[in-house]
């Protein structure tokens, strides 16, 4: 049998920790010192509240109502053969003005033949036509962003997230459809939002 050849062990030393390791309690330290003085150093930015708010009213709406309509909105209105200016007036007792983003009509032509009708309703000549200087085409983001900057209108939204989204902003009423007709949360004395009752003890003598 062959014997085994050992190679030999070249510049053999004891291991040591890097004096860089952040298991070291002084390395530890000037992470901790690093990351309260970037801490310190950054600027808090808050958001100036609206001039129109008073309280969580907002004074700035009023008739005519600008209403901004979302893509899906349209298609759940067809689908529960709702005309939504007439719609709209039925349920706030005022005159509406439907409102219609490039990036909705956008969302509109991606879809196809399919959603040709819902097309034809965006392109109303009655309705106002907002024009967007972002890029892409996600509907959503640019309605949050809109109305975060111009408290002025109220979102027509059936999507469940972006109604998510816009109850974090004081002051913007939603328009849903609920049982074949159109309704309005967050809009103070709203004729046609639903009445909430309060249970409460019999009257007195």
């Amino acid at each position: 049998m062959g014997k085994a050849k050992k190679t030999r062990k070249f510049g053999e030393v004891k291991r040591m920790i890097n004096p860089k390791d952040m298991r070291l309690k002084k390395n530890q330290q000037k992470a901790a010192e690093k990351k309260d003085a970037e801490k310190c150093a950054e600027v808090r930015h808050v958001e100036r509240e609206a001039s129109n708010m008073f309280f969580k009213y907002n004074t700035a709406l009023g008739p005519p109502y600008h209403v901004i309509i979302d893509t899906n909105f349209i298609n759940f209105a067809l689908q529960n053969k709702l005309e939504l200016v007439r719609a709209m007036m039925d349920c706030l007792y005022a005159k509406c003005i439907p409102v219609v983003t490039d990036c909705v009509l956008a969302e509109l032509e991606k879809l196809g033949p399919k959603y040709r009708m819902a097309l034809r309703v965006a392109r109303d000549p009655r309705f106002e036509r907002l024009p967007c200087s972002h890029k892409g085409t996600y509907a959503d983001d640019c309605i949050v962003e809109r109305v975060m900057q111009h408290r002025c209108y109220i979102v027509a939204t059936c999507d469940r997230d972006l109604k998510r989204r816009i109850r974090k902003v004081p002051g913007v009423p939603i328009m849903f459809i609920v049982n074949h007709k159109l309704s309005i949360e967050r809009l103070p004395d709203a004729y046609g939002a639903p009445k909430t009752t309060h249970s409460g003890s019999g009257g007195g003598k």
